[in-house]
């Protein structure tokens, strides 16, 4: 498990990551999303002990990861812009990374990168962004290691890239435990994928939350109330996070069991309702306007 206790980091005076507490536990793929500049991925190079982070506690596995060689070569580090050395080929990557991880499978790297279609005589410089992040992820997977430590995952990567990475991570959860932590400023990219979701902004955690939980804790109501029906008063008394109206339609974001909000709302006096299952971006809109801040913009594009 990775845990981050109150940690925080400032660069020239500026904050960039304040009192982070986040588990990560093992065999979970933990998204970690927010704005550019909320912190994730100098969040992201603290864990994996690229940078020492100013206050708090960074442990994985119960270990201290900055200046503990044994600790790294529990996790591999795909930074938002990956670095190979200037003029490098895949195979001379390939015995870079085979010295740094003693569990690094080449063989299953000969596999992907002709799967993924890299040549691998052709110099890494002149490959595309896409295909650079393609050769980093499939290093990362190759390198046998616990942890994966993504930053901007997906980016780069066109549609059909993004389901075979996302089916590579999964096979090897399944196999071997790999837990995968994701960053993205793109709510959706992640959706499908996450197990928990951590969102940052301006450098600290509004809301860190299994999905599972998150999606049945809360529920998403339409109704038209009958004529002289008081919404406010029928629906006194219930957990409203959000509300909005269109003509004589409400649309209604409440906390509660998805029976508990039915019977409520089966009880009112309505022409109709409907409980439908909100996205993962409307629950976050939701839970981050009740906590005072309007993201409303910056989680969607």
């Amino acid at each position: 498990m990775i845990e981050t206790m109150r940690v925080k980091k400032s660069f020239d005076g500026v904050a960039a990551v304040n009192d982070v507490s986040l588990q990560i536990r093992e065999k979970e793929v933990f998204g970690l999303v927010g704005t550019n500049g909320a912190g994730k991925s100098t969040l992201l190079r603290m864990i994996a002990g690229v940078i020492r982070q100013d206050e708090g506690t960074i442990l994985l596995d119960n270990e201290n990861v900055y200046d503990n060689p044994e600790a790294k070569r529990k996790l591999f580090f795909i930074p938002d812009e990956p670095y190979f050395f200037p003029n490098s080929t895949i195979p001379q990557v390939e015995g870079y990374y085979r010295q740094l991880y003693p569990t690094f499978d080449s063989a299953q790297f000969g596999k992907l990168t002709d799967d993924f279609g890299l040549d691998r005589k052709r110099k890494i410089d002149r490959f595309s962004k896409g295909m650079k992040k393609q050769l980093s992820i499939l290093l990362g997977i190759c390198s046998g290691t616990k942890y994966l430590l993504c930053d901007e995952t997906f980016d780069g990567l066109d549609p059909v890239m993004r389901q075979a990475v996302k089916s590579l991570f999964a096979k090897h959860m399944e196999d071997r435990g790999l837990t995968p932590v994701l960053t993205s400023h793109n709510l959706r990219e992640l959706e499908d994928i996450c197990d928990h979701m951590g969102l940052l902004h301006e450098g600290g955690v509004i809301l860190s939350q299994d999905i599972e939980t998150m999606k049945l804790s809360i529920q998403k109501v339409q109704c038209v109330f009958a004529a002289g029906i008081d919404p406010d008063k029928a629906m006194e008394g219930m957990d409203i996070m959000a509300h909005s109206i269109r003509g004589r339609l409400h649309t209604v974001t409440v906390r509660g069991s998805r029976e508990a909000v039915q019977e409520r709302f089966r009880n009112m006096q309505t022409i109709f309702f409907e409980i439908l299952s909100p996205s993962l971006e409307e629950i976050f809109i939701s839970e981050t306007e009740v906590a005072g801040y309007d993201i409303r913009k910056i989680i969607t594009e």
